[in-house]
């Protein structure tokens, strides 16, 4: 992981996982390039840090995909419930990567 920052971020993104790229530009646009106020940094940082760290990990980005795309076209809504709180959680997960791992 790199230094959490948004622009070691963007870097990172840009070598390692560019299809989150216009995204994440375009977040970025939207959200804080011309902001007067810098409160939403952190949330716009913990976001793609989480989404960088699931996308370095192929396997454990489709595993989350998997269980997203299973869970909108589950008919029992516990069963349905289980697999967005585990997506959740393998999510929460992967955001916990600290720079340098």
């Amino acid at each position: 992981m790199p230094e959490r920052t948004p622009r070691a971020l963007r870097i990172a993104i840009a070598e390692h996982a560019p299809k989150l790229l216009v995204d994440f530009d375009r977040h970025w646009r939207r959200d804080i390039a011309d902001a007067y106020d810098l409160a939403p940094v952190p949330a716009f940082l913990a976001r793609w840090w989480g989404e960088y760290a699931l996308a370095r990990d192929s396997r454990l980005e489709a595993e989350v995909h998997a269980l997203e795309d299973a869970a909108g076209k589950e008919s029992d809504y516990a069963r349905a419930k289980e697999m967005i709180e585990e997506a959740g959680r393998l999510r929460r997960a992967a955001a916990k990567a600290e720079p340098g791992q």
